[in-house]
Formats: C-alpha cells, sequence, structure tokens
C-alpha cells in the first residue's frame, strides 16, 4: 500500500439515547462496576511486576491530517511484558488477586514472585476461555506467582495462538464451537474440579474478578493521561469491544479523572459479532449467535459482560460495526506510516478502533453523526501487536518485524 487511499466501507452507527448527562456521577449511574481504588490499588501492583514500563504513546500527525481531525493518539500495547496486548496488565492482575485472597494474610507481589509461598500456589487451579489474548494473560500469570492454568479455546483460535498460550505452561483444551460455548465449558468444568475462573465476563454471582481486570486494565489509562502534551485534551475515543472489559475500563477510568470534561466513548465491532451493537439498539443485553467468523478473532464474542454493559449503556456516546476489511486496511495503514507517522504492528483484533474511526472519519453522514470535525482529538487503544505473526504476515504482506524495522530506520 504504497498511496494511502481509504476505501469506502460500510459502518453501522448507533447513537447511544441513554448516555448520562455531563453533570452524573460514574457511581450513580453505574455503581459497582469500577472506582478509584481499585485503579490505584492495580496500577501499585502492576508497576512493580519485573519488566513493567509504560507503553508509548504514539502520535499519528499525518493520519489525523489526512482524516481531517486535530489529532490521533494511539496507545501502542503490542510491547506490554513482552506478551503482545493489552490483557497483560489484566488477567494476570486477577490471577495475583485470586491468590492473595486465597492465601489470607499480607501476601504481597514478591512473597509470590520469588515462591516463598510455592506449595501451597501449585495446588491451586485457575482456568479461562480465551480468543488468545486473556487467555495467555492468565497463563503468564500463572507461571509468574506459581499456580496452575486450563486454559479454554474454540474452534476460531489461530494454531499460533494457542502455541504462544500453551508456552506459558498452560494446559490446553479447545472446544468445538464458538467463544460463548468454551466459557460455559470453562465454568462447568471449574465447578466439578474446585478451579478458580479468570474471566474477563460476568454472570449471576460472578462479578469480583471481572472488576480486577477491568480495574487492571485502568493502568493504560492511567499511562495516557501522564503521556497527554500539557493542555491536549481528548474529543473521542475509539474504542474495540468484546465482551466489554476493555471499552469500560477506559470509559470509567476517564469518567472518574475527568468527569463532566470526558470525551465521547465511541465502541466498536466486527459487523459478524455485534454484540454491543444489538445490546444498545435493544436497550439490553442481546445475544447474538452463530459462528461468529470475523477475522478478528479476539473481538469473536456473542454476549455482553453484564457488569462491563451496565457502565457502557449509560458511558458511551455511540457504538458502531465495521467489516474485517477496514481491520486489514487498517492493520496496512499503520504499517505503512502515512504521511511520515511512526510505523506501528498493530494486531487484526487491536485495530478495531483505529477501523471504527477511519470508515467514519471518510462517510460523510458517519462523519457528521459522531461530531468529528478539523478540531477533533483522537484517542485510540491499539490493544495488540502481532499475537499471531504468520498471519499478521497473511494480512499485512510484510512481517512484523520488517515493519519495526523500518520504523527503526526511520527513527535513527
Amino acid at each position: 500500500m504504497t498511496e494511502w487511499k481509504p476505501p469506502q466501507l460500510p459502518a453501522r452507527i448507533f447513537i447511544n439515547p441513554r448516555l448520562s448527562p455531563a453533570e452524573e456521577s460514574l457511581a450513580a449511574a453505574a455503581p459497582g462496576v469500577v472506582d478509584a481504588e481499585g485503579f490505584a490499588r492495580a496500577a501499585a501492583a502492576i508497576e512493580a511486576w519485573p519488566g513493567y514500563q509504560p507503553t508509548p504513546l504514539r502520535q499519528l500527525d499525518g493520519l489525523a491530517g489526512a482524516l481531517g481531525v486535530a489529532r490521533i493518539a494511539y496507545k501502542d500495547e503490542g510491547g506490554r511484558f513482552g506478551l503482545g496486548a493489552f490483557k497483560a496488565v489484566g488477567g494476570a492482575y486477577a490471577v495475583l488477586r485470586h491468590l492473595q485472597d486465597k492465601l489470607g494474610g499480607n501476601v504481597t507481589v514478591a512473597d509470590l514472585i520469588a515462591g516463598k509461598y510455592r506449595a501451597r500456589t501449585t495446588d491451586i487451579t485457575v482456568c479461562t476461555a480465551t480468543d488468545g489474548n486473556h487467555g495467555k494473560s492468565v497463563a503468564w500469570g500463572a507461571r509468574l506467582f506459581g499456580c496452575r492454568s486450563v486454559i479454554y479455546i474454540h474452534q476460531g483460535v489461530s494454531v499460533g495462538r494457542e502455541r504462544a498460550i500453551a508456552a506459558y505452561g498452560a494446559e490446553m483444551r479447545r472446544i468445538p464451537d464458538n467463544y460463548d460455548a468454551s466459557v460455559r465449558a470453562c465454568a462447568r468444568d471449574a465447578a466439578r474440579n474446585g478451579w478458580q475462573v479468570i474471566s474477563d465476563t460476568t454472570w449471576d454471582g460472578y462479578r469480583e474478578i471481572p472488576r480486577h481486570v477491568m480495574h487492571g486494565y485502568g493502568v493504560m489509562m492511567g499511562e495516557v493521561l501522564a503521556q497527554l502534551l500539557p493542555r491536549e485534551d481528548i474529543t473521542h475515543v475509539f474504542v474495540q469491544a468484546g465482551v466489554g472489559g476493555l471499552p469500560a475500563a477506559v470509559a470509567g477510568y476517564l469518567w472518574l479523572e475527568q468527569d463532566a470534561l470526558r470525551p465521547k466513548i465511541v465502541v466498536v465491532e466486527p459487523e459478524k459479532a455485534d454484540c454491543h451493537f444489538q445490546s444498545a439498539k435493544e436497550g439490553k443485553p442481546t445475544a447474538v449467535t452463530g459462528k461468529l467468523d470475523t477475522l478478528m478473532a479476539g473481538l469473536a464474542c456473542g454476549e455482553v459482560s453484564p457488569l462491563a454493559w451496565s457502565l457502557l449503556d449509560k458511558a458511551s456516546f455511540a457504538f458502531m460495526t465495521v467489516p474485517d476489511e477496514a481491520a486489514v486496511f487498517a492493520m496496512k495503514t499503520l504499517a505503512q506510516g502515512v504521511g511520515g507517522d511512526p510505523r506501528i504492528v498493530g494486531g487484526e483484533a487491536g485495530v478495531g478502533g483505529l477501523a471504527g474511526l477511519i470508515v467514519a472519519a471518510t462517510d460523510g453522514d458517519a462523519r457528521r453523526a459522531l461530531l468529528l470535525d478539523a478540531n477533533s482529538k483522537i484517542l485510540i487503544i491499539g490493544s495488540e501487536g502481532a499475537t499471531d505473526p504468520v498471519l499478521y504476515a497473511q494480512l499485512v504482506g510484510r512481517r512484523p518485524e520488517e515493519v519495526l524495522a523500518a520504523h527503526e530506520a526511520l527513527t535513527i
């Protein structure tokens, strides 16, 4: 892709009629989802993990000019703890909190990493269902803190992602159905065997661990606010949704930090896995069924997390869907670097928000509906890098190492 020319692709947009008014507090609008204390505790723990460092917030000025907006800031999570995705700060943090609660007393991060409680933690098993990145985070956290993990994947998860999770010592179980079926299989086996589910979605009687996951995601937003240029406001956030934990954490963090000045949250989904879009239209959690065979496998979820939805229903300015082609174009856009922009490796599920922005900004009706103009300052959460390098190369036409090498050459 030498000349940057965005294709005309279809998108559905639903402006949320239930958006809370600016003067309403998060505690009043969506109580018990996320809170400042939970975000602060997660940040303190995660920043003490070996290898922690903030991921970069990259300025895409060339792309902003091409799309007719003032600024685009891209939070590049591809290097997070070497796992390649933002999920590292969610699932692994929930594993930590579970072990601390299970062991009791004043069990520290340092003690667990040092193996002080290994005689007890080796008898503890955590499990989860995943499209890839969340399972890798749980498996990595289990290895880091000294317990056993069992990870459930569905038929749409690539072999490359399966091997990447197994590399952290997890026992892998593949379910011949979709993501939501793997969630149910995981919950059933956990109840039978006395394991602890570490999920990023909620159901009746299961809320606290997904809250830990969302609080862990808040680390990203704390970094973003520290990395923004002085007096740099954000008017819009385009963020992709699977079950909803990521956009809920983003929206909740910004609501707490910026209150009435919070930006417009646009939740983006694949058109073939649009449970948030359908839930927004119906005004209640609404499942979508079938194979959910989107290329954006990490977003192939048919049911919203009820807890996350209770916040997104009040915090989201709009919901939109994009076709798979939009994600591939966004990946190529990042790899090329428009107008001298840094060259970035973005995975197919991680670029959903950027895909939504490109489609919306180049369509007159969508642009007007989302109130995008020359003064708009956009935040994009680039939630993964090339978590499946083989698939990335097939889609982009370049290996991730080549893209990174081209970026390094530009910065020398």
